[in-house]
Order: structure tokens, then sequence, then C-alpha cells
């Protein structure tokens, strides 16, 4: 015979209740857990203010002596003074320029009679295809397809003679190439002296090295004596020490 069980003393049997509570008091009490805060304690610093008595100090009242205002501008009386216009205006007669038989004809003027005077040309001819180049002295018994050669080289011993490195020049460490352009005239001497370098001193002695050259012979084209322009570079540079 087999012994029969109390349903009521049998303990698994609400175990998945009781379960289920415990989970839901657990899962409160880590709720509550993530969800309390702290604060730190401020610390406050309790200061005794001490009030001494207010000092009041007396202003001397200055007195300014304020200048009186100017006084109101006194109104000029303007007089009109009437003049009658007395000017007579003398109207321009204006002349007809045509002609007609009764004007007289002038005597006709023998062309012998018309001083004609002769007008020199300026001419200026480039230095590469004039006739006959401007003459340096010491060039004059060199024949004549020889001048050229000897027209440059008498132009570089006058610029080696002449040449002077500008002290500022050489305390600015300025060099460099300046071009020298002027003008060699119908009477041989040398004019309207230009340059173009790197720096103003340069030019400067340049333009001064050029002015000493002498008096040549002037060009000449077809016979006759003209302009001839020329340009000549002179290079400044220095050797470092």
């Amino acid at each position: 015979m087999e012994a029969k069980k109390n349903p009521e003393m049998e303990i698994g049997r609400n175990s998945s209740l009781y379960f289920a509570i415990g989970l839901n008091i657990m899962l409160f009490i880590t709720w509550q857990l993530l969800e309390y805060k702290t604060y730190d304690k401020s610390e406050v610093n309790q200061d005794i203010v001490s009030m001494d008595a207010e000092i009041e100090e007396d202003i001397p009242i200055v007195n300014v002596n304020t200048p009186p205002p100017p006084p109101p501008p006194v109104a000029i009386q303007e007089s009109i003074q009437v003049v009658e216009d007395v000017v007579e205006i003398e109207e321009t007669v204006i002349e007809s320029t045509e002609t007609d038989q009764n004007d007289k004809i002038a005597e006709p003027v023998d062309v012998a009679d018309v001083a004609v005077e002769d007008v020199e040309e300026d001419v200026e001819v480039p230095f590469s295809v004039i006739e006959d180049i401007p003459v340096f002295p010491g060039c004059e018994h060199v024949a004549k397809s020889q001048r050229r050669a000897c027209f440059q080289e008498k132009m570089e011993e006058h610029v080696t003679k002449n040449f002077n490195y500008p002290d500022a020049a050489l305390d600015l460490g300025i060099q460099g190439k300046v071009f020298v352009i002027f003008m060699i005239d119908s009477k041989g001497y040398v004019t309207n002296i230009r340059s173009r370098g790197p720096d103003k001193v340069l030019e400067k002695e340049a333009e001064r090295i050029i002015s000493l050259l002498p008096k040549m012979t002037p060009g000449k084209q077809r016979g006759k004596a003209v302009k001839v322009p020329y340009s000549v570079p002179i290079v400044f540079k220095f050797m470092a020490s």
C-alpha cells in the first residue's frame, strides 16, 4: 500500500511563482542601486564682514569764472545802388569772304623773288646699317672695313680706363649689368645719355663713364653727317674676398 502525499504540503507546487517574485525584487533593488546618486559636499567659507563707519569727505566748492557769452552779431545793412545800364554794345559785323568782279586781284609774284631756306633734316641712322660709322679718335688711319672693330675696341678701352666701382654699391653688395644708350650727333659729340640697370648708383656711374667719351668724327649716310645711336653694356661685378 503506497503512502499518499498531501498536495498542500508539497514544496515544489508554487516554486515558479516564488521564482518570479524573487526575480522582480532583485531587478527592483538593482535598478535602485543604479539610479542612486551621491553629491559632493561643498565647503562654504563663512567670513565675517566688518563695516567701519563711513567717512564723509568734504569736497570744496570751486567757483569757476565763466566768461560771459559773446554779444550777438551786429546786422550789417547792405545798401543797394541801382546803376543804369548805359554801356552800348557794338554788334559784330560778319563780312562775306566771297569775291566778285569788283575785287582787285593781286599781282603775281615771280618765283625768283621767293626766298627758300634750307632746313637741315634731323636724320638718325642706326649704327648697324650706316654707311660710314663714327670714327673713334685713333681709328682714322684704319681701313674702312676694320673701323667697326676698331670702334668697339676703343670703346672697351675707354670703359676699362675710366671704370670706378662706387663705394655705396660695394657697401650694399649691388652688382649687375647696366645698358647705356647714347647718341653721337652730326658734329661728333656724345649726347642724350640714358641708362638702365639694377640700381641708380650703378646707372649714374655708367653715365659718367660714357660722358667722358671724346669728340668723334660723325657718321655719314650718303656723304652727309647724321646722328648715330649706340648702346654699350657695362658690367659691375666684384669678387668676394
